[in-house]
This record gives structure tokens, C-alpha cells and sequence, in this order.
């Protein structure tokens, strides 16, 4: 018997660490003869910390585990037999919704192996692809398998991974490098994070057959120094792997030699473009470079260089050991395999989800995440980050490939997908992104540096019904001459969220220009707090919650707020219990 505890960075978060203590604890005071392991994220966040019990009949999993259920389980499940049904949120004979639409490859052993066990990564048939590649295959079959797979890149335009593969290798160069780029840093993006804390071995994988493939003998891992769990467990994995002989000199006995160290990056989001991380590796601030020469041809040093994001990577030794046809049966003709999201938002089950290119966006969100929580109205879901665009609730059958969401004006990016509500405000969600990628820019690009600036004024004038309806046709002339006028891909992605609020939101910027009103009531400029008499009952919450004094009335008589005096705080909505306070 086994007792798995979800030790990624949302179990450890959510209390994870004091749950494992509570289990050795409990196994030592009875002397029972279980193996307790932690292991990484299996993608269920919202249920964190999660202990799963696995035994000969199956795997009983437990949500939301905390000290006192951990001592529970001791007792009653590990020591008596007895499951306990209250806690149980699933088992292997009754999988939940939540997985039984998915198809694990990239996620296929996170949640499931101990991260910091190589034993237990190639009992899952870990390091069988780079055994293959160096006995039987030529740099050339590497490549062309990955091209039959039809693997794209995971980090953002879906780039085919076989022609950047194939281009470095036709390059000339004293010395090749192969680059992870793990410096994710969307907003509500946490899908290579959790691949690098739950399967780090993958990783080391996929960038030694790449190595391999493009002649390289050099690796690094650029990841962000906000990630010191994935770090920690990327450094024990490396460790590992070199005592094993799966990284350094003649690797398994062959004359190929693979070096490969960690890269700590200080959390730039323009360093997610491949030249601005370029740069940053060589000591420089990150700023992208001009293209061409691509990386292939003059990256790292100016030598030869790939990039390639986690996920991407993540896919490669499943393809070689698997093989092509396995990989490309699954997806659709153009967008092959599988896609990582991460969900979050106002989403019922925010987690991390694995799906076959082609499901439908109603499909992931409802069928998989479980919809929208309190049940409101669903309103739109943000794909691609700051990078990306909303996708309006009439556009829910979309499917899930390369081509269907970039013709919606939205990018699958890495793999971000934050779900919007009724209670949303497309204006203020637009500010919001803009304003991260306006503090983002490197400043390099006039476009980029300010007139992502410039939109971001306008949007603020229009949150505070003091817009034009002219500003509406300045944002749509300011975000596409940004995506002309920028040198990467931060700028030239940057108006997204905005152009495609306009396109499907237009009525919800128009109303707070016109009508001074935000439909959403989040923008608290163009609201006002008032309280109706019929359901007041004078019991003096709201006064007492108010922090300026604004809400006058004695106990038991009916209330009123002094519209001077109101800052727009919210403080009276929250607390009354009788929907005595409107908003409108």
C-alpha cells in the first residue's frame, strides 16, 4: 500500500506539507508498513491537499485534506479498511468528470510519480526515448518523426517544433545550444510550473533527444526565479539523471555528450519572447532582437540555438518512445495531440486540465471545469494571456485548435484560460491586461512603449464615464498600429484584449461613454450606492461597516447614504443581509 500526498506549489499552498507530517506521524505511532511519497500537481487545484491511498483493488483519493482527516485516514482507512465516504472524492473504478474527458500526454505522470525519484520515472518508461534515439536513430529520423507527429510549439503561435529543430541543425556553429524556456509568466498561467515540480525528468528528456537532434552539447533551462520548488526539483532530477548517466559525457555509453545547467530569471514577461531571453542569458537586459537571423542561425552567442517552451518539450519523449502515428491520432488535421490549459477565474473547478485539440470551448469550461461559479451567467473566457483575447459566450461551440482560436481574435498562447462572468467588466478586464503589458514593455519599440500607454489612458478616462465615443475608434487605430509598429511578439499582442472587447463588447464600452453606467457594476467611478427603504430594517450593519461615515440612520429606522461622503467601497453591499443596499 502506498499514500501519495500532492506536494506541487497549490498543495503546499493549501497546507500540504503539515498534511504529509500528520501521515508519517500517524504511520509511525501505529508502526503500520505504508509508503508515504509526495508527488506533484494531478491538475485538481480546487481539491487541494489531496492524499491518495493506492492498493492492489485501486486508488482512493481524498480532497481537501487537512491534519486532523490526515490522522482520519491513519486510523480508519490505512489501519481498519474502512473509507472514509465523507472525504472520498473519488476512486480509479469512478473517476470524476473532471478527468474522464481528458487525454494525459504532456501531463501523463504529473500527480502520479514522486518528482524526485528517478527510479520511479523510468518505471514509467522515463529516459526509453533518449535510449532509443541514440541506439537506433540518426539526428535526421529524430526530426522527421517529431515532423509526421505534427508537433507544434506549446509557448504561443504554434510554430512547428520539426522546422526550428531542423533549422538549427542545418546551421553552421562552433557550438549548438538547446533552451528550455520556462519563464511563464501570464497572468493565471501555471501549466509549466506544474509540469517542472511534477515530472522534472520529462523535461531533461525532451532537451537531450532535442540536443541530440540538432547537434548540440549544451543545454540550459531559462525558468524564473519566482518557481523555487520547480528549481529545486529541476536540480535534484539533473543530479540524478548525471549519476545514471542520462546527462554529461558519453551518455549510455555513446559518444554524445550532453551538458545542461539552470538558468534563474527575474520574472520579465518579455523575456517569454526567445531573443529577449536570448539576451537575458548573455547578462543583458532583456529586449528582443531583430529578426532575421532567427535563433537557428545566430542565437545564444550568436551561435546556433533552439528554443522550446516546457510543454513542448514535455511531448517529446512520448513521441519518440510512443511513436508519430500515436501522437498525431489524437487532435485535429492541422493541430495535432494535446493542449494544456490552466483554468481559473470564475470557474468551478480551477485546476489544470489536459485536452485532444478540437474539444469544444463548452466542453472544457462546462463539462470539464464544471462551469461557473455560484452558477451565474458565463460571459467570456481570456485565452492567451495578456497576449490574447476574449472569447464572447456566443462563440463557445469554438473548438480548440490553432486555427479556430486565432479566427476568433484570441491566441491559444501558452495555455492561460481565465474564465469571465455576468460580473465581469470588459473595460476593466481590457485596463487590466493592458496594464500589465504596458509595465511589461521593454520600452524598446515606440509602438509598443507608448502607445500601449496611450490606450491605457483612454481606457481609464472610459472607466470613469469620462470617454468619447471618438476614443473608441482611437483604441481600434492605436492596438493595430501597435501590431504593426512592434519588433515581438509582447507588442505586436498586446491590443488583443482591447480589439476584442470591441468586437464583441462594443454595447458594454458604448454604455459607459453614453450612458455613464457600467452594466458589470464593477467600475466604481460610475456607480451609486443607495438603500432601499421597503427592505431596511435599521440594524445598523452597513453604518457600522462604512469607513467614512457615510451611512446615517438609528437602529431600527431606515438608512440613507450621503452620496458626497461615499467612496464606492462596497463595504454595505457586502455585509447586508437583507439585499437592502442597490448598486447601480
Amino acid at each position: 500500500m502506498k499514500i501519495k500526498v500532492g506536494l506541487g506549489s497549490c498543495g503546499i499552498a493549501a497546507g500540504g506539507r503539515k498534511v504529509l507530517k500528520s501521515l508519517q506521524d500517524g504511520a509511525k505511532k501505529y508502526n503500520l508498513d505504508v509508503e508515504i511519497e509526495e508527488t506533484g500537481c494531478i491538475g485538481m487545484c480546487f481539491f487541494e491537499p489531496i492524499v491518495d491511498i493506492v492498493t492492489d483493488e485501486g486508488t482512493y483519493s481524498y480532497g481537501f485534506v487537512d491534519e486532523n482527516i490526515a490522522k482520519e485516514i491513519i486510523e480508519n482507512h490505512i489501519k481498519e479498511g474502512k473509507v472514509l465516504e465523507d472525504n472520498l472524492i473519488y476512486t480509479s473504478e469512478n473517476p470524476p468528470n473532471y478527468t474522464k474527458k481528458q487525454h494525459k500526454i504532456a501531463l501523463e505522470n504529473c500527480g502520479v510519480i514522486n518528482p524526485e525519484k528517478i527510479e520511479e520515472y523510468i518505471e514509467k518508461d522515463g529516459y526509453k526515448g533518449i535510449t532509443k534515439v541514440l541506439e537506433d536513430m540518426s539526428q535526421e529520423d529524430v526530426i522527421q518523426e517529431i515532423k509526421d507527429s505534427g508537433l507544434r510549439g506549446r509557448g504561443g503561435a504554434g510554430f512547428p517544433t520539426w522546422f526550428k529543430w531542423n533549422a538549427a541543425l542545418q546551421s553552421k556553429g562552433n557550438q549548438k545550444y538547446m533552451v528550455c524556456n520556462a519563464d511563464e509568466g501570464d497572468p493565471g498561467a501555471f501549466m509549466d510550473r506544474s509540469v517542472l515540480e511534477g515530472d522534472p525528468h520529462r523535461i531533461i528528456e525532451g532537451m537531450l533527444i532535442g540536443g541530440y537532434a540538432i547537434g548540440a552539447s549544451e543545454g540550459i533551462i531559462y525558468c524564473r526565479a519566482e518557481y523555487p520548488l520547480a528549481i529545486e526539483r529541476l536540480e535534484k532530477a539533473m543530479a540524478q539523471a548525471k549519476k545514471n548517466n542520462y546527462l554529461g559525457e558519453n551518455i549510455l555509453g555513446t559518444d554524445f555528450t550532453f551538458n545542461l545547467r539552470i538558468k534563474k530569471g527575474a520574472g520579465a514577461f518579455v523575456c517569454g519572447e526567445e531573443t529577449a531571453l536570448i539576451e537575458s542569458l548573455e547578462g543583458k537586459r532583456g529586449m528582443p532582437r531583430l529578426k532575421p537571423p532567427f535563433p537557428a542561425q545566430s542565437g545564444y552567442w550568436r551561435e546556433p540555438t533552439n528554443i522550446n517552451n516546457v510543454e513542448t518539450l514535455a511531448n517529446v519523449p512520448w513521441i519518440i518512445s510512443k511513436g508519430a502515428e500515436a501522437f498525431s491520432s489524437v487532435g485535429s488535421e492541422k493541430s495535432k495531440g494535446t493542449k494544456v490549459f490552466a483554468l481559473s477565474g470564475k470557474i468551478k473547478n480551477g485546476g489544470l486540465v489536459e485536452i485532444p485539440m478540437g474539444m469544444t470551448l463548452r466542453e472544457v469550461i462546462f463539462d470539464i471545469g464544471g462551469g461557473i461559479k455560484k452558477d451565474k451567467k458565463f460571459k467570456a473566457v481570456q485565452m492567451g494571456g495578456p497576449s490574447g483575447g476574449c472569447i464572447p459566450a456566443e462563440l463557445l461551440d469554438t473548438p480548440v485548435t490553432y486555427e479556430n482560436i486565432n479566427a476568433t481574435g484570441a491566441i491559444m498562447g501558452s495555455g492561460g484560460m481565465v474564465v469571465m462572468d455576468e460580473t465581469t467588466c470588459m473595460v476593466d478586464i481590457a485596463k487590466f491586461f493592458l496594464d500589465f503589458t504596458c509595465k511589461e514593455s521593454c520600452g524598446k519599440c515606440t509602438y509598443c512603449r507608448v502607445g500601449t500607454k496611450r490606450m491605457l489612458e483612454i481606457l481609464e478616462r472610459i472607466s470613469k464615464g469620462k470617454g468619447k465615443i471618438e476614443d473608441l475608434d482611437e483604441l481600434e487605430q492605436l492596438g493595430n498600429s501597435i501590431k504593426d509598429g512592434s519588433l515581438c511578439g509582447l507588442g505586436q499582442t498586446a491590443p488583443n484584449p482591447v480589439l476584442t472587447g470591441l468586437r464583441y463588447f462594443r454595447d458594454e464600452y458604448e454604455a459607459h461613454i453614453v450612458d455613464k453606467k457600467c452594466p458589470a457594476k464593477k467600475c466604481e467611478a460610475l456607480l451609486t450606492y443607495t438603500i432601499d427603504p421597503e427592505k431596511c430594517t435599521g440594524c445598523t450593519l452597513c453604518a457600522r461597516n462604512c469607513p467614512t461615515d457615510a451611512i446615517s440612520g438609528k437602529v431600527k429606522e431606515i438608512h440613507k447614504i450621503d452620496q458626497d461622503l461615499c467612496i464606492k467601497c462596497g463595504n454595505c453591499f457586502d455585509v447586508c443581509n437583507f439585499d437592502a443596499v442597490n448598486v447601480e
